[in-house]
């Protein structure tokens, strides 16, 4: 498999966490994002909305990362990352879309270029701005995974979902944000002992070969 992403793309880091952790071989060739290699003729016949992350199976071209994800635990089921519980499945579904659907979108590259570029805004304010959705998405977040987690490791339960693989990513860009975790114990919990999991660790963006050198 060939997983076309960037390395500080939030749902390119959601799929490298999960074909790590299903220990599947992929190859990964790098978008440049800033560079606009996502606007190119060639990459938008692979996704005519020209985002990352793509995966190529070998016999058909995926986008989304939700859609990617799905596809990814019903073709390699194990370890699964969805509870066997239909209640389980479904809560797992509402954390991971609670990042997906109402943080992640509001503050991603191209609607934070767009709004520094339509509204004039200073870094400041473009900082500002992610915050506040952030810091939303966690509040309720963190009262579900508080009610849901086992021991404070895992969003649910007592092992990794796709609760762990959308938050972790999103807690990323936090510091990039330069948000205060400190209203966020639980999460930060889970941030800390997902990283010590190797598949988790590998999957960070400062580990990937598109990574500016520190």
């Amino acid at each position: 498999m060939k997983l076309y992403g960037y390395y500080r793309s939030s749902a390119s880091y959601r799929l490298r966490i999960i074909l790590n952790s299903k220990g599947l071989e992929w190859e990964y060739h790098t978008v440049n994002l800033l560079k606009g290699e996502q606007k190119a003729k060639e990459f938008k016949a692979l996704n005519p909305l020209g985002l990352v992350p793509v995966l190529d199976t070998g016999e058909a071209m995926l986008a989304q990362s939700p859609a990617i994800a799905e596809y990814l635990e019903e073709q390699h089921p194990e370890p699964a990352l969805l509870p066997p519980d239909l209640i389980g499945r479904a809560r797992v579904r509402e954390m991971m879309h609670s990042i997906g659907c109402e943080v992640h979108p509001l503050q991603n590259l191209g609607v934070l270029m767009y709004v520094k570029e339509t509204y004039s805004l200073d870094d400041a304010a473009v900082q500002a701005w992610g915050r506040k959705w952030i810091d939303r998405g966690f509040s309720a977040f963190e009262i579900l995974a508080r009610a849901r987690s086992s021991g404070g490791q895992f969003s649910y339960g007592d092992s990794l979902t796709l609760a762990d693989v959308w938050l972790i990513p999103q807690l990323f860009n936090a510091h990039r944000f330069e948000m205060d975790l400190s209203p966020y114990p639980t999460l930060v919990s889970i941030d800390r002992h997902c990283q010590t999991l190797d598949a988790v660790a590998a999957a960070h963006p400062s580990k990937q070969p598109d990574a500016p050198p520190e």
